[in-house]
C-alpha cells in the first residue's frame, strides 16, 4: 500500500478511520518526513507528495516546505528523480501560473505570493549558486525543471537574481550551454531564460555576447526556417534585440562580426505574398526592428554610418527596398520596413542615392519617392502608414542637400513635366488640399527641402502658383500667408489649428536666416497685421498654440531683417509689437510653443509617433529650430535701440579685432613658410658644406702628399748639385767653337732682359695687389673688373714663362750640340771659360724663371684671394647666381689653360728625353743627366702646384 495513502488517513480497506487531516496537517506531516526520514525512498515520496500538493495549497507548501526543498537539494544530489521532484516544487511555489485567468485581485495575490517565496529563497545567494550547479546535470528531469525554476525566479526579481549570476564564477556561461543543448524543449526555455537574465544588464549581455551567442542565435534563426520559423525563431529575434538594443559595445561587436550580411537572407520574401501567417508577419517584424537597431537614429554617428555602409555594400538594404515595392506585403510589415528603409538611410550619401534611383514596377515606372508620397497625401492610408513614409521623406533629405535640390526643382518653372507627376507637386496638392492632415504633412516635408539649405530657400521664392483662370498667379509664399489668413472659413476647429500650425512651422523655416525671404514675406502688406492681430487677440487653449508660433514667425522678421524695407525695419517692428501686444505679452507667447505636452513628446526621438491625427502637431527638426531662436528673438525684441546700437559697435569692433587677428594669422602663415623655405635651404646648405669639407679634407691629403714628394725630390736635387760640378769640369775639357758661344751669349742676354721685364711686370701686380687688400673691395662689379684684369696679366705671364722656358730647352740642347762639337775640335782649351761662363749665366737664368714662376704662383695666389672677396661681396648682392656662373666659368677657362700648360711642360719633358736617347745613341757619356733630372724635378713642382690650384 503507498505509504501517501496512510498520510490522508483515508479509506484503508474500504473503511473509514476517522474524520481526514486538512491541507495544512498533511503538508506539515510531510515536511517532517522529509526533514526525519533516513531512507531515500521515503524522503522521495514525501517530496512527490509535495509537487502534487504545491499547486492547490500553494501557500502552506511555499510557508512550510521550501527550506526543506533546499535541504534536498544540498544532501541529495545523486537522486536525479528526487532533485527533480524539488525542483518542480519549488518553481510550482515562485512560478505565477499565466496559462488561466483568474480575476484582477486573485492575481494580484498570486503575484505577490511568487515575489514573497521568490525573496525568501534568494535571501541565501548561494541558493542560486547551487542551482547553476544543478544545471550542469544532463538528465532531463533535473536540467529542466530547474531552467524553468530560475526563469521563474528571473521573472519574479530579475535585478537580485542577475547581480548574484553575475559574481558566480562561471554562472552566464553555464547558462549559454543551454542553447547547444540536443533537447529542443531544453534549448527553447534555454532562450526564455537568457532573455529574461539580459534584461536591462549591460554587463551580462557583454558576456553573453562574448560566449558567442550571435553565432549560436542565427544558426538556430537558420534552422528554423528564418522568417517562415516558429515561436523558437521570435524567442531568438526577442534575445538579439536585448543583446543589441542600447549597447553600443555588441552592436559593434556584432558589426565586427559580419553579422549583419548574415541577416540579408531573412528578407528573401517571395513574388508570392499571400496567405502570410501571423507568425511569420511576427518574426519579419522583430527582424525588421532589428535592422532598427543597428542604425538607430540614438546610436553614435560613426557606429550608425559604418552599419549603414555594411547593409549597402552586402545588398540588405536593396532587399529591403525590394519589400517596400512589393504587392501583397501586410500593412503593419509595409510600414515598418518603410521605417528600416528609412533609418538606414538616414544621413548616409550613398544610401540616399541608392534610395533615389529605386523605382516602382508600375508601367510608367515611377520612383519610389513619388509612390509614396501619393500614399502620403491620400487620406485614404491608414494613419501609421502615412507617418512612415513621412519619416522616410524626410530621412532621405536628412542632412542630403542634393535631395533637397532634386525635390526644389520640381517646383520650379522650368522642370515642370505636365505629363509625369512630381514630388512637388505631391507636395503642393497635398498643401492646399482639404485634408487637414495633408496640409501637416506636406508642409512638414516641404519644410526638410529647406533645412538647412539657404539657396533652396532662395530658390523656392521663385515658385509661381496658378490659383484660379484669369488672375494672374502668385508666388508659394504668398499663397501659404493666404491659407492662414483664410483658416477661419475651415469647418472643424481641430483640422484649423493643425493646418496652420503646419503652415507656420514650414514659413519659420523658409524664412529663418534667410534675409531675401524675410523680404519677401514683409513685402505683402497684410501679412504682419495678420500675424499681429493674431497674437494680440484672447483666444481658446487650442488657439494658444498657434499664437505661439505667430510670435515666432514675427520675431524671425525682426532678428533676421536686413532693414531693405523702410516701412519694416526692425526698428518698426519692436515698436509695433510694443504698442500693439506689448513685449512681455509677446514674450509670453512665444514661451508658451515649448510648454505644450506635444512639443516635449516630438522632440524626443525624429521618428513622427503620434496615437492619432490630432496630436500631429510638432515635428522633431522644428523643435530643434524654436529651441534655437527662442533665445534670440527674446533679446532681440526686449533691446532698445540704445543697446542695439551698442551691440553694432561692438560688434563692428570685434570684427575689426578679427580682421586684425586675421591679418596677424596670415603674416605669421607666410612667415611660418618662409622659416619652413629657409629651414629647406639651410638643410640643403648644410649638406653642401659637409661634401664641400669632405673634398677639402680629401684635396689637403692630396695636397700633404705633394709635399712629402716635393721634400723627398728636393733632396734628390741636393745630390744633383754635387754632381753638376762635374759637368762642369768636362765642359772645361770638351771646348765649343767662338761663334756657337757667341750666339749662346746672345740667347742669354735676350732672356735676361726678358726676365727682366717679367720681373718689373710681376713688382706692379704685387703693388696693384697690395693696394687691392689694403683699400677692400668697393664693390662686386669693381671687384670683378680687377680680377678680370689680373686674369689677363696671369694668362700673359703664363705665355711668357712658357715661351722662357721653351728658350731654356732650346738652349740646353744647343749646349749638348756644342759639347759634341767640342770633342772633335783641335784646341779644346780655348773654349773653357766661355764654357764655364755660359754654364753660371744658364745657371742664374734657371734660378731666375723658377722665382718668376714662384711669384706667378704667389699672383694666382692673390687672385684666388681677391675672387674669395669678389664671392663675399656678390653674396649680399641681388645678381649672387649671375655673378657665381660668371666666375664658375672663368675657372673652368684657367683650369682649361693650366691644362694646356701642362701638356706643354709634359711635351718638354719628352722633347728631353728623347734629346738623351739621341745622346746614348751617339755613344755620348751623359754626364749632365743630374742636371736634367733636377731641371725635369722643377717641371713636376710646377705641374703640381699648378694642380693644386685649380683643385682650389
Amino acid at each position: 500500500m503507498d505509504r501517501f495513502g496512510i498520510l490522508f488517513r483515508g479509506v484503508m480497506g474500504g473503511q473509514p478511520t476517522g474524520p481526514q487531516p486538512t491541507g495544512a496537517e498533511t503538508i506539515q506531516k510531510l515536511c517532517d518526513r522529509v526533514a526525519s526520514s533516513t531512507l531515500l525512498e521515503d524522503r522521495r515520496d514525501a517530496v512527490r507528495a509535495l509537487k502534487s500538493l504545491s499547486k492547490k495549497y500553494r501557500m502552506e507548501v511555499g510557508t512550510m516546505a521550501i527550506d526543506h526543498l533546499v535541504r534536498i537539494l544540498q544532501t541529495d544530489r545523486s537522486d536525479t528523480e528526487i532533485l527533480g521532484y524539488a525542483l518542480d516544487t519549488l518553481y510550482n511555489i515562485v512560478c505565477n501560473d499565466e496559462e488561466e485567468e483568474p480575476e484582477e485581485n486573485q492575481q494580484k495575490q498570486e503575484d505577490d505570493m511568487g515575489a514573497q517565496f521568490t525573496d525568501k529563497f534568494v535571501q541565501e545567494p548561494e541558493n542560486i549558486t547551487l542551482l547553476l550547479t544543478l544545471l550542469e546535470e544532463f538528465d532531463f528531469h533535473v536540467r529542466w525543471p530547474g531552467v524553468k525554476l530560475l526563469t521563474a525566479l528571473l521573472k519574479n526579481q530579475c535585478a537580485q537574481v542577475q547581480g548574484i549570476i553575475l559574481v558566480s564564477p562561471m554562472g552566464v556561461s553555464r547558462l549559454m550551454d543551454l542553447l547547444a543543448d540536443s533537447r529542443e524543449v531544453i534549448r527553447n526555455d534555454g532562450l526564455l531564460l537568457l532573455q529574461q537574465l539580459t534584461k536591462g544588464n549591460a554587463a551580462i549581455q557583454k558576456i553573453v555576447a562574448f560566449e558567442n551567442a550571435f553565432e549560436r542565435l542565427l544558426d538556430i534563426i537558420t534552422e528554423e526556417g528564418s522568417s517562415d520559423g516558429g515561436i523558437v525563431v521570435e524567442d531568438c529575434l526577442l534575445l538579439l534585440l536585448n543583446l543589441l538594443k542600447n549597447n553600443s559595445s555588441n552592436q559593434n561587436f556584432f558589426k565586427e562580426g559580419s553579422y549583419i550580411q548574415k541577416m540579408k537572407p531573412w528578407f528573401e520574401v517571395g513574388d508570392d505574398n499571400s496567405g502570410w501567417s501571423a507568425q511569420k508577419v511576427t518574426n519579419l517584424h522583430l527582424m525588421l526592428q532589428l535592422v532598427r537597431v543597428m542604425v538607430s537614429p540614438v546610436n553614435s554617428p560613426g557606429a550608425t554610418a559604418s552599419c549603414q555602409k555594411a547593409m549597402f555594400q552586402c545588398g540588405l538594404l536593396q532587399q529591403l527596398c525590394t519589400i517596400l515595392m512589393a504587392t501583397g506585403v501586410p500593412a503593419d510589415i509595409l510600414t515598418e520596413t518603410i521605417n528600416t528603409v528609412s533609418e538606414v538611410i538616414r544621413g548616409s550619401e550613398v544610401n540616399q542615392d541608392y534610395f533615389a534611383s529605386v523605382n516602382a514596377p508600375s508601367n510608367p515606372p515611377r520612383p519610389a519617392i513619388v509612390v509614396l508620397l501619393m500614399s502620403m497625401v491620400n487620406e485614404r492610408q491608414p494613419f501609421v502608414l502615412r507617418c512612415a513614409v513621412l519619416y522616410c521623406f524626410q530621412c532621405f533629405l536628412y542632412k542630403n542637400h542634393k535631395g533637397q535640390g532634386e525635390i526644389v526643382a520640381t517646383l520650379l518653372p522650368s522642370t515642370i513635366d505636365a505629363n509625369s507627376v512630381s514630388a512637388g507637386q505631391l507636395l503642393c496638392g497635398g498643401l492646399f488640399s482639404a485634408d487637414s492632415l495633408s496640409n501637416w504633412c506636406a508642409a512638414v516635408a516641404l519644410a526638410h527641402a529647406l533645412q538647412d539649405n539657404l539657396t533652396q530657400k532662395e530658390q523656392l521664392l521663385r515658385v509661381q502658383l496658378a490659383t484660379s483662370l484669369g488672375k494672374p498667379p502668385v508666388s508659394l509664399l504668398q499663397q501659404c500667408t493666404n491659407i492662414l489668413s483664410q483658416g477661419d472659413k475651415l469647418n472643424r476647429r481641430g483640422s484649423r489649428v493643425q493646418t496652420k500650425v503646419g503652415l507656420l512651422m514650414l514659413l519659420c523655416t523658409w524664412i529663418s536666416n534667410c534675409p531675401i525671404a524675410v523680404m519677401h514675406f514683409l513685402h505683402n502688406q497684410d501679412n504682419v497685421p495678420f500675424l499681429t492681430g493674431q497674437i494680440s487677440e484672447n483666444l481658446g487653449e487650442d488657439e494658444r498654440l498657434v499664437q505661439g508660433l505667430c510670435a515666432l514667425l514675427l520675431g524671425i522678421c525682426i532678428y533676421y531683417n536686413d532693414n531693405s524695407l523702410e516701412n519694416y525695419t526692425k526698428e518698426k517692428l519692436k515698436q509695433l509689437i510694443e504698442k500693439r501686444i506689448g513685449k512681455e505679452n509677446f514674450v509670453e507667447k512665444l514661451g508658451f510653443i515649448t510648454k505644450h505636452e506635444l512639443y516635449s513628446r516630438a522632440a524626443q526621438k525624429p521618428q513622427p509617433a503620434f496615437s492619432t491625427p490630432e496630436h500631429m502637431l510638432f515635428d522633431h527638426e522644428f523643435t530643434k529650430l524654436v529651441k534655437e531662436l527662442e533665445g534670440m528673438i527674446t533679446k532681440a525684441v526686449l533691446k532698445s535701440s540704445e543697446e542695439e546700437k551698442k551691440e553694432e559697435e561692438v560688434k563692428k569692433t570685434l570684427e575689426q579685432h578679427d580682421s586684425i587677428v586675421t591679418q596677424y594669422k596670415e603674416l605669421i602663415r607666410e612667415q611660418d613658410s618662409q622659416i619652413n623655405e629657409l629651414k629647406e635651404q639651410m638643410t640643403l646648405l648644410t649638406s653642401q658644406n659637409e661634401k664641400m669639407q669632405s673634398t677639402i679634407t680629401q684635396q689637403l691629403s692630396q695636397i700633404q702628399q705633394h709635399k712629402d714628394q716635393y721634400n723627398i725630390l728636393k733632396l734628390k736635387l741636393g745630390k744633383d748639385n754635387q754632381l753638376t760640378g762635374n759637368q762642369t769640369d768636362a765642359a772645361h775639357v770638351n771646348g765649343l767653337q767662338p761663334e756657337e758661344l757667341s750666339q749662346l751669349r746672345e740667347q742669354l742676354e735676350d732672356l735676361q732682359r726678358q726676365n727682366q721685364l717679367l720681373q718689373t711686370q710681376l713688382t706692379e701686380k704685387d703693388s696693384l695687389i697690395t693696394s687691392l687688400k689694403t683699400e677692400g673691395v668697393p664693390s662686386a662689379e669693381g671687384s670683378t673688373s680687377e680680377v678680370t684684369v689680373l686674369q689677363r696679366e696671369v694668362e700673359l705671364l703664363k705665355a711668357q714663362l712658357q715661351s722662357q722656358t721653351a728658350e731654356i730647352t732650346k738652349l740646353q740642347s744647343e749646349k749638348q750640340e756644342l759639347l759634341r762639337g767640342s770633342e772633335t775640335t783641335a784646341a779644346p782649351g780655348e773654349n773653357t771659360e766661355k764654357i764655364a761662363e755660359l754654364e753660371s749665366r744658364l745657371s742664374a737664368q734657371t734660378a731666375e724663371t723658377l722665382k718668376l714662376k714662384g711669384e706667378v704662383k704667389t699672383l694666382l695666389e692673390s687672385r684666388e684671394t681677391m675672387e674669395k672677396d669678389l664671392a663675399s661681396a656678390t653674396s649680399t648682392a641681388a645678381i649672387a647666381q649671375a655673378e657665381q656662373s660668371k666666375l664658375q666659368q672663368e675657372v673652368q677657362e684657367s683650369k682649361k689653360e693650366q691644362d694646356d700648360l701642362l701638356m706643354l711642360l709634359a711635351d718638354q719633358d719628352q722633347k728631353i728625353l728623347s734629346l738623351k736617347q739621341r745622346l746614348k745613341d751617339l755613344g755620348e757619356t751623359i754626364e749632365d743627366e743630374d742636371d736634367l733630372d733636377s731641371k725635369d724635378q722643377f717641371d713636376d713642382d710646377d705641374e703640381e702646384e699648378e694642380e693644386e690650384e685649380c683643385d682650389e
